[in-house]
Parts: C-alpha cells; sequence; structure tokens
C-alpha cells in the first residue's frame, strides 16, 4: 500500500519550492505564467513584465517592483548627495597624503620589494 502524506504537511509555498515550475514558448513567441506565480507575486492580466537578460537566464520582473523607485528628480538628488560624499572623501585622503608617503620606507619595514622577489628564486 503507497503511503499518503497528510495534507497539514503539504505547505503552498513548500511545494513551490520543491517543484520545477514551467512553461512552454508558442509559436508567437508568448509565454503562460504559472497561475501559482502569478498569485504569488499579485500578476494579474494586463500587468506590465519587464524581461531582464542575464548571461544564461532571462529575470522576470513585475514593472510594479519598479513603483517603489524614487522619480527621475529624486534619484538625481540621491545621486548629487552621493557625489558630495564621494569628493568629501577625497578631499579628506589628499590631506592625509598620497599611499606611497604613508607606507614606512624599507628601513623602518626591515625588508624592501626587492627582496620579495629574490626570496625562492632562482636569482
Amino acid at each position: 500500500m503507497g503511503r499518503s502524506i497528510p495534507t497539514a504537511i503539504l505547505d503552498k509555498d513548500l511545494v513551490l519550492a520543491i517543484t520545477r515550475i514551467m512553461s512552454k514558448v508558442t509559436s508567437k513567441l508568448q509565454v503562460t505564467i504559472p497561475k501559482a506565480i502569478a498569485e504569488r507575486l499579485s500578476i494579474a492580466p494586463g500587468d506590465e513584465l519587464e524581461w531582464v537578460p542575464g548571461a544564461d537566464s532571462v529575470r522576470l520582473v513585475p514593472a510594479k517592483a519598479h513603483k517603489l523607485a524614487p522619480n527621475p528628480a529624486a534619484r538625481l538628488k540621491l545621486f548629487d548627495a552621493a557625489t558630495q560624499r564621494q569628493r568629501q572623501r577625497e578631499r579628506q585622503m589628499e590631506r592625509v597624503g598620497s599611499a606611497a608617503e604613508r607606507v614606512d620606507s624599507a628601513a623602518e619595514r626591515g625588508w624592501s620589494r626587492e627582496e620579495l622577489y629574490q626570496r625562492g628564486g632562482s636569482g
């Protein structure tokens, strides 16, 4: 006799995570979104979807997700603030001095760069 799994153990999200859900591409290059995925992401008829190509995959993003992003004016303001912070960091680094000035001399370190290349070599 076959053993049955109690329905209380079967969670919809668990089954979706385990089960591979697939669609076929029609002759008109159309794809049907599986109902379980559409419900989970609240995708309804008429919604716009963005296809994002990757190296060996394609990501499908509901356009609703982009509505949460700030508008162009807000993005520009955020970019300007980030640019200002970066310029402040660069000015601070200039005051501290260049990397070459901060590195101790070979005499103070007890080794030189040339010694690193001579170790274990035939030279």
